[in-house]
């Protein structure tokens, strides 16, 4: 099975959702803390839903298990923790919300993507994520947009 990820910032909506359609996905899965941000431009939620399903025919799911607690997150941006520290507290805080077992799997079952709002996945909470769920379920290719 493989899990796509994505990051919405640096992209237009053109270059986002050519992207998804290229990639058939069929599920966004949203693991951002604030999905309704007015900074979220076109993938704030109620906007990202309507889109999905009339750009791509897909369906959005939120899924804050797979999000960081705002004290993580603030904590990281105000410079107070590294990425290495911030890493470790979301990895642990994954491990504490057993998400492995926890998720619906069946959100996974076509073609699924992470949505989160850093244009690169080598230090966003997505990836991080993703590999958690490769671990965990195994078998897993990972394939970042």
């Amino acid at each position: 099975m493989e899990i796509y990820t994505i990051g919405f910032t640096k992209k237009s909506a053109r270059e986002f959702f050519a992207a998804l359609r290229d990639a058939q996905i069929r599920t966004l899965i949203d693991v951002r803390l604030n999905n309704r941000s007015q900074l979220a431009g076109f993938t704030k939620q109620a906007d990202l839903e309507y889109f999905l399903a009339e750009i791509c025919l897909a369906r959005y799911v939120h899924e804050p298990l797979l999000a960081p607690t705002d004290e993580i997150l603030k904590a990281y941006r105000s410079k107070e923790i590294s990425w290495d520290d911030y890493a470790q507290k979301y990895s642990e805080l994954l491990v504490s919300r057993n998400v492995g077992d926890q998720l619906d799997r069946s959100n996974f079952s076509s073609r699924a993507v992470l949505l989160c709002s850093e244009p690169e996945a080598d230090q966003c909470h997505r990836r991080l994520a993703a590999e958690h769920l490769r671990d965990s379920w195994g078998g897993l290719e990972l394939i970042h947009l």
